[in-house]
């Protein structure tokens, strides 16, 4: 290890910027930001430089760079386009001991600037010594990408709660598995969606209980269509975070993967009158998982309030008084008609989408049909595959033409996609010879016919 991470606190401290370019005014932004005390010294100013001083405060000495500028400085750093002037500074530091970096000159430094991840007061920095500083901003936007800006006030939150959890338990091993239960568990999770006193109620529970443990939490998350790329960050944090994971048919390998190794995974279903799992005792499970203190995924494919029953399992949460979070996915209707190449709207096509079950409750497919009648309208059927045959019979007796294009898009955005793409006349005969199975979906309308024009993920 070439240099130590250490964190300088700056705050009013004295800290003097030789030079005044682009590159001296960003590293003047994060030395503003530290809360120090800046001096500026150069003959010349750029304009955003100027403004930043006279907005945060700071001190600029239009003039050259003499040693007696180091007088009181604990930082110093060097941003120059003269390497004579920059050596100067470094070696005038260094003969006083005082840390000095100079921009682009490893060899000049006794201190180098990491890529930093600002969740303040939590603060991530990468380094890469100096030798590829583009690889470390490159890891510094992965990390930017997936942590929650909440990070902060999770930060703040433990904070506040030190001197409690020190009084409470004195000894350091329990204390330190109290805060990893804690940092890990609901209560952290109530933080970064915003409930700040749900949190300290669990917070209490916990510190309550001798074995320091609260009830669970459950997430309902949506795992999007299929495709992994296509989860959200917080669902995929929330599923690695997991202590017991329900997944149904929906959610594929590759997302089931994303889950901790040690979570303990429960099948539940579903397919086409073959539920693994009644909803009822999905329900019931998911409250005694929690009650037992686990933090519990509820994983499905697509949104949990997109026909997925979302709404009945989270009422029986409620009634228990136990803490939910519900993650919206990426709904299989959008994504199978983008990676289809079909535009749900369309100025010229459709100016309207409604997407409807093609299963209902007791297995028919019982639907207002006089109410599909327009051809401006996009009409997205889910779970429809076994009764197609009779939605494309109803949508022809109430009003839609014989042509009307359809698609059925079967295993959307996975790499086995498949477009099948007829009219309301043919597409039942295609699907007789072509025998798609579930997962499918089903889109009606004109707009279909941009398919062929449009379509990129591969052809059906």
């Amino acid at each position: 290890m070439q240099y130590l991470p250490v964190c300088l606190k700056l705050s009013e401290m004295s800290v003097l910027l030789v030079g005044a370019g682009t590159i001296a005014t960003r590293k003047a932004r994060l030395l503003l930001r530290a809360q120090a005390r800046v001096t500026v010294v150069a003959p010349d100013m750029t304009d955003e430089l100027q403004a930043l001083l006279a907005e945060q405060g700071g001190n600029w000495q239009a003039r050259k760079y003499r040693e007696a500028d180091l007088q009181d400085c604990t930082l110093v750093v060097a941003a120059t386009p003269d390497r004579q002037v920059n050596q100067q500074v470094s070696e005038h530091a260094k003969a006083r001991g005082i840390p000095v970096n100079v921009v682009d000159a490893p060899d000049l430094c006794t201190f180098i600037f990491p890529s930093i991840v600002d969740r303040d007061p939590l603060v991530i920095a990468i380094s890469s010594s100096g030798k590829s500083p583009v690889l470390a901003r490159q890891l510094r936007h992965r990390f930017d990408a997936l942590l929650p800006a909440a990070y902060g006030k999770l930060a703040d939150f433990g904070g506040r709660l030190r001197d409690r959890v020190k009084q409470a338990i004195p000894e350091e091993t329990p204390r330190r598995l109290f805060w990893e239960k804690l940092m890990a568990g609901a209560a952290a999770e109530q933080v970064l969606a915003g409930r700040e006193q749900r949190a300290e109620a669990i917070f209490e529970e916990m510190l309550a209980r001798e074995d320091g443990l609260a009830h669970g939490e459950v997430y309902l998350v949506g795992a999007g269509p299929g495709d992994p790329d296509l989860m959200t960050f917080k669902a995929a944090r929330l599923l690695q975070s997991a202590d017991v994971v329900l997944y149904d048919r929906l959610v594929s390998p590759a997302i089931m993967e994303m889950a901790r190794r040690d979570a303990e995974r429960i099948y539940v279903g579903k397919r086409r009158d073959d539920h693994a799992v009644p909803q009822e005792q999905i329900n019931q499970l998911l409250v005694d998982l929690a009650l037992a203190g686990k933090r519990v995924v509820r994983l499905k494919g697509g949104d949990p309030f997109v026909f997925g029953r979302g709404g009945e399992e989270i009422e029986l949460l409620a009634r228990h008084r136990i803490p939910f979070q519900v993650v919206p996915g990426i709904t299989a209707g959008n994504a199978a008609a983008c990676y289809a190449g079909i535009p749900l709207t369309h100025r010229d096509y459709a100016q309207s989408v409604r997407f409807v079950t093609g299963h209902l409750k007791d297995g028919t497919t019982n639907l207002d049909w006089s109410s599909f009648g327009s051809d401006s309208e996009t009409v997205v059927f889910y779970m429809g595959l076994v009764g197609l045959p009779i939605i494309c019979e109803q949508l022809q007796a109430n009003g839609r033409a014989a042509d009307t294009p359809v698609a059925l898009v079967e295993r959307a955005t996975l790499s086995e996609q498949r477009v099948l793409t007829g009219t309301l006349a043919t597409m039942a005969a295609i699907v007789e010879q072509e025998q798609p199975r579930a997962p499918t979906l089903i889109i009606v309308g004109p707009v279909v016919a941009l398919h062929r024009q449009l379509a990129w993920f591969g052809e059906s």
